[in-house]
């Protein structure tokens, strides 16, 4: 898409009110946490997420990337795409090859669907259209295999398994993913029209159903090039997210989480003013039909998970300890993390890795939906199957 440069008067009115809105922000949290430990946990959060987040997702990134690369040099997103194809057109009007982004994601993190969607050949499946919303499809998955694989091991004093209550939010994080991946659908076919391809003016002059392009070589160094320059196109994607992860996250989490553990503001990374679960519990009677939450508290995990999910089913095992959490809960939480995964902190770096950052507030927008949509559907599923 072309962008223009637009003109503005050098000074305006949105100069005075952003300088209002500004000062009032971080008045506002200054006065809870005081200005210096305001400003030390907002460069010793971004630190910390830099080391713990941003050099794991671009570890995961490299390796992800290599992967794609091997699964696109063999022809298994080709197969893939014949295969399954008439089924993932059905559920999410998205091509067949869009199978692998899911399971990448599900097996690791929400960016590992970029490195499949830097490859050129797996774009050439895609319409133009269809690509933006692979940054919904992916978060809906990322980090379901940690998310459900933690929720599974949590013990219950009760001594039940948790094993029924995290598939069933499985369940409800794929029907959040449809609807979410629907919605954006149908902003980008407003933009984009749907028949414009992803690529144009492509130089590859070969029908992509019947053919694939291979590497030069041997079968071993066919594999040796594909994991290398799968790995490098991983390099750039991690990179590229530095911005987004540092700048979104920190500012959620500043405004979700709470003081340290001994109740005081230290300036240590990770602590905040407890906004946006205080404002969570004044609608509680809103919350409580949608999702069956058991306790007020209950909220604060996919609040959380807003920001990150691995904070939020951090959070997990000692609200079932307290008994504020019970079976219907962990499956709208199991839900809810693994549909929303932190996306606050991953969709702005991921649209402009797609080279889509104007679509950045259609995708969130469609992504809170289907987080919602996934919680409610949780919690219908769970008392269906398993009851009240």
């Amino acid at each position: 898409m072309e962008t223009k440069n637009l003109l503005k008067k050098a000074i305006s009115i949105e100069s005075f009110l952003f300088m209002i809105m500004f000062f009032v922000l971080f008045l506002a949290i200054g006065r809870v946490m005081g200005g210096v430990n305001m400003v030390n946990t907002m460069m010793n959060t971004a630190y910390r997420l830099l080391l713990d987040t941003v050099l794991y997702i671009m570890a995961i990134a490299v390796l992800a990337g290599a992967l794609s690369e091997l699964l696109s040099e063999f022809g298994v997103i080709s197969l893939a795409n014949f295969v399954l194809s008439p089924v993932v057109k059905f559920v999410y009007g998205l091509p067949g090859a869009s199978v692998i982004g899911i399971f990448s994601t599900y097996f690791s993190d929400n960016p590992a669907i970029l490195t499949l969607a830097d490859n050129k050949f797996f774009r050439r499946y895609f319409k133009k259209y269809q690509l933006p919303a692979l940054t919904n499809i992916g978060t809906a998955f990322g980090m379901g295999m940690i998310v459900t694989t933690f929720v599974m091991g949590i013990a219950n004093p009760g001594g039940k398994s948790f094993i029924p209550a995290a598939l069933i939010g499985n369940l409800g994080a794929i029907i959040g993913s449809i609807v979410s991946t629907r919605v954006m659908l149908l902003f980008t076919a407003k933009l984009y029209g749907k028949e414009r391809p992803c690529i144009e003016n492509d130089d590859d002059d070969f029908d992509l159903l019947k053919y694939r392009k291979i590497r030069d070589g041997s079968v071993p160094n066919r594999i040796l090039e594909a994991m290398l320059d799968g790995g490098q196109s991983g390099v750039k994607m991690g990179a590229s997210i530095i911005p987004g992860v540092l700048i979104i996250c920190t500012l959620v989490l500043m405004i979700t989480n709470g003081p340290s553990a001994s109740g005081a503001y230290t300036g240590a990374a990770y602590e905040g003013i407890h906004f946006l679960p205080d404002i969570a519990q004044k609608i509680e009677f809103i919350l409580k039909p949608l999702f069956g939450f058991s306790s007020p508290e209950a909220i604060s995990v996919p609040i959380t998970s807003l920001g990150a999910a691995g904070a939020a089913i951090s959070i997990i095992p000692s609200m079932v300890q307290k008994g504020l959490a019970n079976g219907n809960d962990i499956a709208v939480f199991t839900a809810m993390c693994m549909c929303w995964s932190g996306y606050l902190s991953t969709h702005v770096a991921m649209m402009e890795s797609l080279g889509c950052r104007s679509l950045t507030g259609k995708a969130i927008i469609s992504h809170t939906i289907g987080g919602i949509v996934a919680g409610i559907a949780a919690n219908l599923l769970y008392k269906l199957i398993i009851g009240a």
